[in-house]
Protein backbone atom coordinates (compact mmCIF):
# COMPACT_ATOMS: atom_id res chain seq x y z
CA UNK A 1 0.00 0.00 0.00
CA UNK A 2 2.95 2.36 0.77
CA UNK A 3 4.51 2.18 -3.10
CA UNK A 4 1.23 2.22 -4.65
CA UNK A 5 0.99 5.70 -2.67
CA UNK A 6 -2.43 4.79 -0.54
CA UNK A 7 -1.01 4.67 2.87
CA UNK A 8 2.26 6.34 3.95
CA UNK A 9 4.17 5.84 7.01
CA UNK A 10 3.26 9.33 7.62
CA UNK A 11 -0.45 9.03 7.83
CA UNK A 12 0.37 5.28 9.83
CA UNK A 13 2.05 7.29 12.38
CA UNK A 14 -0.45 10.19 12.80
CA UNK A 15 -2.94 7.35 13.14
CA UNK A 16 -0.92 5.61 15.81
CA UNK A 17 -0.17 8.83 18.09
CA UNK A 18 -4.23 9.66 17.95
CA UNK A 19 -4.78 6.14 19.13
CA UNK A 20 -2.21 6.93 21.62
CA UNK A 21 -4.02 10.05 22.86
CA UNK A 22 -7.22 8.15 23.47
CA UNK A 23 -8.11 7.26 27.24
CA UNK A 24 -6.05 4.01 27.71
CA UNK A 25 -9.44 2.83 29.74
CA UNK A 26 -11.10 3.08 26.42
CA UNK A 27 -8.73 1.37 24.25
CA UNK A 28 -7.95 -1.65 26.65
CA UNK A 29 -11.81 -1.89 26.76
CA UNK A 30 -11.90 -2.03 22.85
CA UNK A 31 -9.35 -4.31 22.77
CA UNK A 32 -11.05 -6.56 25.61
CA UNK A 33 -14.45 -6.28 23.68
CA UNK A 34 -13.01 -7.32 20.28
CA UNK A 35 -11.26 -10.41 21.67
CA UNK A 36 -14.90 -11.61 23.01
CA UNK A 37 -16.32 -10.54 19.87
CA UNK A 38 -13.68 -13.74 18.33
CA UNK A 39 -15.66 -15.70 19.76
CA UNK A 40 -18.56 -14.86 17.14
CA UNK A 41 -16.81 -13.22 14.38
CA UNK A 42 -12.95 -13.75 13.20
CA UNK A 43 -10.83 -11.17 14.12
CA UNK A 44 -6.71 -11.06 14.07
CA UNK A 45 -5.86 -12.30 18.16
CA UNK A 46 -2.38 -11.95 17.51
CA UNK A 47 -2.63 -8.66 15.77
CA UNK A 48 -4.28 -7.24 18.41
CA UNK A 49 -2.34 -7.91 21.59
CA UNK A 50 0.54 -6.85 19.93
CA UNK A 51 -1.35 -3.43 19.47
CA UNK A 52 -2.63 -4.15 23.06
CA UNK A 53 0.98 -4.14 24.09
CA UNK A 54 2.02 -0.91 21.70
CA UNK A 55 -0.98 1.09 22.82
CA UNK A 56 -1.38 0.35 26.54
CA UNK A 57 2.21 -1.02 27.74
CA UNK A 58 3.02 -4.25 28.62
CA UNK A 59 1.14 -4.68 31.69
CA UNK A 60 -1.54 -3.12 30.76
CA UNK A 61 -1.85 -4.92 27.10
CA UNK A 62 -1.37 -8.09 29.22
CA UNK A 63 -4.05 -7.75 31.45
CA UNK A 64 -6.82 -6.50 28.51
CA UNK A 65 -5.85 -8.77 26.69
CA UNK A 66 -5.72 -12.16 28.99
CA UNK A 67 -9.58 -10.75 30.20
CA UNK A 68 -10.65 -10.75 26.82
CA UNK A 69 -9.83 -14.35 25.96
CA UNK A 70 -10.84 -15.64 28.66
CA UNK A 71 -13.42 -14.55 28.24
CA UNK A 72 -14.34 -15.71 25.06
CA UNK A 73 -13.26 -19.32 26.41
CA UNK A 74 -15.37 -19.02 29.00
CA UNK A 75 -18.58 -17.49 26.85
CA UNK A 76 -17.74 -20.48 24.36
CA UNK A 77 -17.41 -22.94 26.34
CA UNK A 78 -20.46 -22.16 28.50
CA UNK A 79 -22.90 -21.52 25.42
CA UNK A 80 -21.43 -24.84 23.89
CA UNK A 81 -21.85 -26.77 27.18
CA UNK A 82 -26.13 -25.65 27.35
CA UNK A 83 -26.96 -25.73 23.66
CA UNK A 84 -24.09 -27.32 21.98
CA UNK A 85 -25.73 -30.79 21.56
CA UNK A 86 -28.13 -28.99 18.84
CA UNK A 87 -25.79 -27.47 17.38
CA UNK A 88 -23.51 -30.80 16.96
CA UNK A 89 -26.65 -32.66 15.54
CA UNK A 90 -27.42 -30.20 13.02
CA UNK A 91 -23.40 -29.72 11.79
CA UNK A 92 -22.97 -33.95 11.86
CA UNK A 93 -26.14 -35.84 10.90
CA UNK A 94 -25.00 -39.66 11.71
CA UNK A 95 -24.99 -40.40 15.32
CA UNK A 96 -21.57 -42.74 14.62
CA UNK A 97 -19.98 -39.38 13.40
CA UNK A 98 -20.97 -37.60 16.16
CA UNK A 99 -19.84 -40.17 18.81
CA UNK A 100 -16.41 -40.39 16.96
CA UNK A 101 -16.04 -36.43 16.91
CA UNK A 102 -16.82 -36.84 20.71
CA UNK A 103 -14.53 -39.37 21.35
CA UNK A 104 -11.48 -37.67 19.29
CA UNK A 105 -12.27 -34.62 21.59
CA UNK A 106 -12.28 -36.52 24.54
CA UNK A 107 -8.79 -38.10 24.21
CA UNK A 108 -6.85 -35.50 22.42
CA UNK A 109 -8.99 -32.02 23.82
CA UNK A 110 -6.33 -30.57 26.10
CA UNK A 111 -3.46 -30.54 23.41
CA UNK A 112 -6.00 -29.35 20.92
CA UNK A 113 -6.64 -26.65 22.98
CA UNK A 114 -2.79 -26.19 24.07
CA UNK A 115 -1.99 -26.16 19.86
CA UNK A 116 -5.35 -24.66 18.70
CA UNK A 117 -3.49 -21.51 18.23
CA UNK A 118 -2.06 -22.47 14.99
CA UNK A 119 -5.16 -22.32 12.99
CA UNK A 120 -7.49 -19.38 12.54
CA UNK A 121 -10.52 -19.76 13.93
CA UNK A 122 -9.26 -23.43 15.48
CA UNK A 123 -8.84 -21.82 19.22
CA UNK A 124 -12.89 -20.02 19.62
CA UNK A 125 -13.69 -23.70 18.20
CA UNK A 126 -11.76 -25.94 20.63
CA UNK A 127 -13.49 -23.96 23.22
CA UNK A 128 -16.92 -24.64 22.13
CA UNK A 129 -15.70 -28.39 21.38
CA UNK A 130 -14.95 -28.79 25.23
CA UNK A 131 -18.58 -27.37 26.12
CA UNK A 132 -20.40 -29.96 23.59
CA UNK A 133 -18.48 -32.69 24.06
CA UNK A 134 -18.98 -32.04 28.46
CA UNK A 135 -14.80 -31.74 28.93
CA UNK A 136 -14.88 -30.98 32.83
CA UNK A 137 -14.88 -26.68 33.14
CA UNK A 138 -11.69 -26.86 35.40
CA UNK A 139 -9.89 -29.04 33.14
CA UNK A 140 -10.98 -26.74 29.87
CA UNK A 141 -9.95 -23.84 31.67
CA UNK A 142 -6.88 -24.93 33.09
CA UNK A 143 -5.81 -25.79 29.24
CA UNK A 144 -7.00 -22.49 27.97
CA UNK A 145 -5.48 -20.40 30.85
CA UNK A 146 -1.82 -22.68 29.65
CA UNK A 147 -1.94 -21.51 25.75
CA UNK A 148 -3.56 -17.99 26.62
CA UNK A 149 -1.07 -16.53 28.99
CA UNK A 150 2.56 -17.41 27.19
CA UNK A 151 0.79 -16.53 23.95
CA UNK A 152 -0.61 -13.23 25.57
CA UNK A 153 2.71 -12.19 27.58
CA UNK A 154 4.79 -12.66 24.32
CA UNK A 155 2.61 -10.61 21.98
CA UNK A 156 2.34 -7.88 24.36
CA UNK A 157 5.52 -7.42 25.23
CA UNK A 158 6.77 -7.43 21.60
CA UNK A 159 4.21 -4.76 21.15
CA UNK A 160 5.41 -2.60 23.58
CA UNK A 161 9.37 -2.79 22.55
CA UNK A 162 7.96 -2.43 18.69
CA UNK A 163 7.20 1.27 16.87
CA UNK A 164 6.34 2.50 13.68
CA UNK A 165 10.38 3.09 13.14
CA UNK A 166 10.97 -0.03 14.48
CA UNK A 167 8.36 -2.97 13.89
CA UNK A 168 10.60 -6.20 13.81
CA UNK A 169 9.99 -7.09 17.41
CA UNK A 170 5.93 -7.08 16.42
CA UNK A 171 6.95 -9.15 13.47
CA UNK A 172 9.11 -11.26 15.12
CA UNK A 173 6.25 -12.34 17.83
CA UNK A 174 3.86 -12.77 14.70
CA UNK A 175 6.54 -15.79 13.01
CA UNK A 176 7.69 -16.94 15.79
CA UNK A 177 4.54 -17.76 17.19
CA UNK A 178 2.72 -19.10 14.31
CA UNK A 179 5.16 -21.12 13.58
CA UNK A 180 5.79 -22.39 17.13
CA UNK A 181 2.22 -23.24 17.10
CA UNK A 182 2.11 -25.13 13.36
CA UNK A 183 5.13 -27.12 13.99
CA UNK A 184 3.54 -28.73 17.61
CA UNK A 185 0.42 -28.79 15.73
CA UNK A 186 2.19 -30.82 12.29
CA UNK A 187 3.97 -33.20 14.85
CA UNK A 188 1.31 -33.76 17.04
CA UNK A 189 -1.26 -34.29 14.93
CA UNK A 190 1.50 -36.75 12.41
CA UNK A 191 1.88 -38.69 16.04
CA UNK A 192 -1.82 -39.11 16.42
CA UNK A 193 -2.81 -39.28 12.55
CA UNK A 194 -5.46 -41.99 13.35
CA UNK A 195 -7.19 -40.39 15.72
CA UNK A 196 -7.07 -37.11 15.07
Amino acid sequence: MKFAGVLTIEQIESWLETAKSISPLYVGLIIFALLCVDLFIAVPTLTLIILAGYFLGFAFGVLFSVAGIMSAGVIGYTLSRRYGDKILNFLIKEKAQRDEAVEIFNKHGFVIILLARAIPVMPEASACLSGITGMRFKKFFIAWMISTVPYVLIASYAGSISSVKNPMPAIIAMIGLSLFFSIFWFMYRKKHKKYT
